[in-house]
């Protein structure tokens, strides 16, 4: 089985580099265009999307201060994703491919994974899997099992490597 269009979805850990070079090395053997994705949350940062009421007695200035640390937290990590995106882009054009790239603000990961590699018209989606269960899996959720079972086209997850005990 060849694939046209491969949409990898990376991040800046060692797993999101794992998956750009399986991305690549099957995009490589196929002649495959690659997309390139990442996906920036609130979540990522630790910081509550949740308006505050100032008649509560919060204070106007604080209130504005909070707002625009929070903004410049997120415009710098849509920066450094963008980087991210364009040194990968840089090593996959080295390679002969045609290759693009997107950073998407966004507060639900997989859900932003599934339609840009839909309307990519993606036929194969790589991504990776951290190998969250039970509990953890269900308050932070999981990316991966999410776009297994909502991407419209075939998905090859990449497995965490966790060190050995």
């Amino acid at each position: 089985m060849s694939f046209k269009k491969i949409f990898a979805a990376v991040d800046e850990s060692e797993l999101g580099q794992r998956v750009f070079s399986q991305a690549l090395e099957l995009a490589v053997g196929d002649r495959a265009q690659m997309m390139l994705f990442h996906c920036v949350t609130v979540n990522t940062m630790g910081e509550t999307a949740i308006p505050i009421p100032v008649d509560l007695g919060m204070n106007v200035e604080l209130m504005d201060r909070a707002y625009q640390a929070q903004r410049l937290r997120l415009e710098n990590e849509v920066k450094q994703s963008s980087g991210l995106l364009q040194n990968y882009c840089e090593a996959a054009t080295k390679q002969g491919l045609q290759v693009e790239f997107d950073c998407k603000m966004d507060g639900d990961p997989g859900h932003s994974v599934c339609e840009a590699a839909e309307n990519w018209g993606a036929d194969l989606i790589v991504i990776g899997r951290r190998g969250r269960t039970g509990l953890t899996e269900a308050f932070l959720g999981s990316v991966s099992n999410y776009v297994v079972h909502h991407a419209s086209c075939s998905v090859f997850v990449i497995q965490e490597i966790k060190a050995e005990k």
